[in-house]
């Protein structure tokens, strides 16, 4: 088992796939400030940059990626939509930022259970990466305003601004992701 750890590490670890791990850090970090204010979660580019991390970089890379994304805003880079800190973990859309390691992994996952490049398999990676976001957001807003801030938030609100509102924008770039995916994905192919 250990050995496995080494292997995967050495795999891993070379000076293209170092810089496309930074690349799409910085990617996902800009993503933030791109941005529509919106009621309750900004319409960002995050998660754009975080599925196509998992795409074109992998499970593996694509993850750790957006993990160092998350890693510089808890360390006080301001890099989040609302800035940075370990204190952001008490943002109730923290979990988005959770969502988008485990997004950037299930689609990289995917991606490479699917085998073929097609523009159908990278919208199911890109979909069901997104679906993840969606479940890990949501559910630590709800868990972090019910017991946290002592709101209380139904199922209705909930559905209508978490996801609903937020739905069209995010179909849109599940397509975008799919269509620079299929002809990316030979060009960053790890």
């Amino acid at each position: 088992m250990g050995d496995m750890k080494v292997e995967i590490t050495k795999k891993h670890l070379n000076t293209r796939n170092l810089i496309l791990v930074a690349l799409f850090t910085a990617l996902t970090a800009i993503g933030a400030f791109l941005r529509i204010p919106m009621p309750m979660v900004p319409f960002t580019l995050q998660n754009l940059f975080s599925t196509l991390a998992g795409l074109l970089l992998g499970s593996y890379l694509g993850a750790v990626s957006v993990g160092i994304y998350v890693l510089l805003g808890l360390a006080g880079v301001p890099v989040f939509t609302s800035g940075g800190g370990i204190g952001y973990v008490l943002q109730p859309t923290f979990g988005y930022l959770l969502g988008f390691i485990v997004g950037a992994w299930v689609t990289g996952r995917l991606r490479e259970c699917m085998g073929k490049i097609t523009f159908k398999n990278m919208l199911i990676a890109n979909a069901s990466g997104m679906a993840l976001i969606y479940v890990l957001g949501i559910g630590y807003y709800y868990m972090m305003a019910t017991f946290l801030l002592g709101q209380e938030i139904g199922a209705k609100v909930l559905l209508v601004k978490f996801f609903l509102m937020t739905l069209p924008g995010d179909i849109v770039k599940c397509f975008l992701a799919s269509v620079i995916g299929v002809k990316l994905l030979k060009v960053f192919r790890v």
